[in-house]
């Protein structure tokens, strides 16, 4: 039995100091709900100052604003459906860090010699590691018809968030697209 208290003590110990302060077991946690209230307001901002040809904004409650500057004459895309789309996608100082476009990518000395700039794909609602794009595409393309042209306005943490491994993507950036919806299977 003294065994066994031992046993436990230790045990019940390892756990508080195996949790962080937050009293999360794997380290700390992302903050998404604290994130998309600070990007909330720079998105506000943003959106004050920035000069936008539309003809809609649409703020989805996730946090992406869609400005729809071409309406598309298609259907919007289900989940699991296989989106087909040019974008150039840029910081909100209006540096762009990547496109599907390679006359962008050179104008913008981010042209990468062993890439293939083809059309951007992917499946709505899958995660990016399996096929999927970053969680703001699936909630801004949701919104669009295909033939769509738009700019998706997407806070962190349905972008890449604290993610310090992303070239020229600093961690916890609201990011910009300009994407243009061509069609989906």
């Amino acid at each position: 039995m003294r065994y066994l208290n031992s046993v436990l003590i230790l045990v019940v110990s390892l756990g508080f100091l195996a949790c962080n302060d937050q009293g999360n077991w794997f380290g700390p946690v992302y903050d998404v709900e604290g994130n998309l209230a600070r990007d909330r307001g720079i998105i506000d901002e943003y959106l004050q100052t920035a000069d936008f040809d539309s003809i809609s904004r649409i703020h989805d409650p996730s946090g992406v604003v869609v400005i729809v500057k071409e309406e598309g004459t298609g259907s919007r895309p289900q989940s699991g459906n296989t989106v087909y789309a040019n974008y150039i996608g840029y910081l909100l100082d209006g540096s762009v860090f990547d496109s599907n476009l390679e006359d962008v990518a050179k104008e913008n000395d981010i042209h990468d010699e062993e890439r293939n700039y083809d059309i951007f794909s992917f499946l709505l609602d899958v995660p990016a590691g399996q096929g999927g794009a970053i969680e703001g595409f699936n909630f801004g393309f949701k919104r669009l018809r295909s033939g769509a042209r738009a700019t998706l306005i997407i806070p962190s943490p349905h972008g890449y968030r604290d993610n310090e491994n992303i070239p020229r993507i600093p961690p916890n950036s609201v990011l910009v697209f300009d994407v243009e919806f061509l069609g989906m299977d």
